[in-house]
């Protein structure tokens, strides 16, 4: 059974990924909704939640086959050594036998009810690894994006410091500036590109780790930029949203269900102590030779069993049951803690960086208008080169803060949607090339 479902996964992961590379070869770029779809089809780790969801839908089954009788065939054959009268040459029987045994305070229901939560508590956990493994798509795509963008400012810094040093040689040529402008001039020159390929290195590993992480075909493709995000949520309510993570939040669905199971195991443990009765009835056909005056038997019997002593085996199963309970009780109120620190931490978060972004987009549009007029200035003499360095510095650093905290509030949106429980279902709402 193991085989087939790794086999199965395997197959999946195989179609999956060359779906991808159709996509690539016909040179469409990814948008995020496009590596959430494919990260759905080829994920192990779904696919191993996938697979837990089904066993414990079979789980289910067996626990629902105590509730119903068992109808077996039985037969037997006997051949004896010696001849004698008071015992046949041969005898066998053959026929069928209904049997039904159950709890008198109902532990094989408690134990169906058990399955039934466990089916339930699988689906949320499933849910949850989606949405984690979806927001580490989402993590890593960001990061892609940052590495973009970390290029094209390296490019563009590259190209105005060959700008300013040709402009430092010809000033040198007419004698206008001294040798040492134009060493610093080369030596920024030199730096920017050191920093142009690192930026380019990043930007290959980073897109190694979306290929590793959404199960691309390779790392060579291309993304699309999200552009703004227009529907900014505030968050002037944090208790409202703390209400709705906790309304929300798969993980504690999953554990109060724990809690819930925890507190029928507790009864089911105690149904050990109670009577069982176990009814049968029985058809029998007998043959021998000589043959037999009655042939056919048909028996009904009912049995009670009630267990008297047992070295306190059931006591230690109800106790490690009670055991159990107070730790799915521990679990939901320390879960319940963390999901509405996790919500204001990403709530604060965001504010945060939507208060920069205003701020940073003025701080760049000063930045390059200091450096073009400081550039001017250097052409006809009014400013040296270390002014020219100290603005084009400025804007470098202005660019790099404004695409940081740009992506930074695009992920912190995400990340609100993570804490609060709804991140999958808008996903879901949002794109119509992922599969629910």
């Amino acid at each position: 059974m193991l085989k087939k479902i790794i086999l199965s996964l395997l197959i999946v992961s195989a179609f999956c990924r060359t779906e991808a590379a159709e996509f690539l070869s016909e040179g469409k770029p990814y948008s995020l909704s496009d590596l959430y779809g494919i990260a759905l089809k080829t994920s192990e780790k779904i696919g191993i939640s996938e697979q837990n969801l089904l066993i414990a839908e079979k789980n289910r089954e067996k626990a629902f086959s105590a509730l119903r009788p068992e109808l077996s065939a039985v037969g037997e054959y006997t051949k004896y050594s010696e001849e004698n009268l008071t015992q046949p040459s041969w005898s066998g029987a053959y026929g069928l036998k209904l049997s039904q045994s159950f709890t008198l305070n109902g532990r094989e229901q408690i134990l169906l009810n058990i399955a039934e939560d466990n089916i339930a508590k699988s689906r949320y956990d499933l849910r949850t690894v989606k949405e984690n493994y979806l927001f580490s798509i989402a993590s890593a795509y960001y990061d892609v994006l940052r590495s973009m963008k970390a290029v094209e400012i390296a490019e563009a810094d590259v190209g105005r410091l060959k700008k300013h040093t040709e402009a430092v040689s010809a000033r040198l040529k007419l004698e206008d500036v001294t040798k040492t402008a134009w060493y610093r001039a080369e030596a920024e020159l030199s730096k920017s590109k050191s920093e142009l390929i690192r930026s380019e290195n990043t930007l290959k590993l980073a897109k190694i780790f979306l290929a590793d992480a959404a199960g691309l075909p390779d790392a060579v493709y291309e993304i699309t930029d999200p552009g703004p995000m227009e529907n900014f949520f505030s968050g002037d309510n944090p208790e409202s949203l703390k209400k709705e993570g906790l309304e929300n939040r798969a993980e504690l669905a999953a554990l109060n269900l724990d809690r819930k199971m925890a507190e029928n195991s507790v009864e089911a443990a105690r149904g050990a102590s109670w009577p069982l009765i176990m009814a049968e009835g029985a058809y029998l056909n007998y043959e021998q030779e000589p043959s037999p005056p009655n042939r056919d038997s048909l028996s009904l019997s009912l049995k009670f069993s009630f267990p008297l002593f047992d070295s306190g085996m059931r006591n230690a199963g109800v106790a490690e049951s009670l055991a159990r309970k107070q730790q799915a009780e521990l679990a939901v109120k320390s879960l319940s803690k963390q999901i509405a620190l996790e919500i204001e931490q990403a709530r604060l978060e965001l504010l945060t960086h939507h208060s920069l972004l205003t701020s940073l987009k003025d701080q760049l549009d000063f930045a390059r208008e200091n450096y073009n007029a400081v550039a001017e200035q250097f052409r006809y003499g009014l400013a040296d080169g270390l002014d020219v360095t100290d603005a084009n510095t400025l804007l470098v650093t202005s660019q790099k803060q404004l695409a940081e905290s740009r992506y930074s509030f695009q992920l912190a949106m995400l990340k609100l949607e993570r804490a609060k429980g709804t991140f999958l279902k808008n996903i879901l709402d949002r794109g119509d090339d992922v599969q629910k």
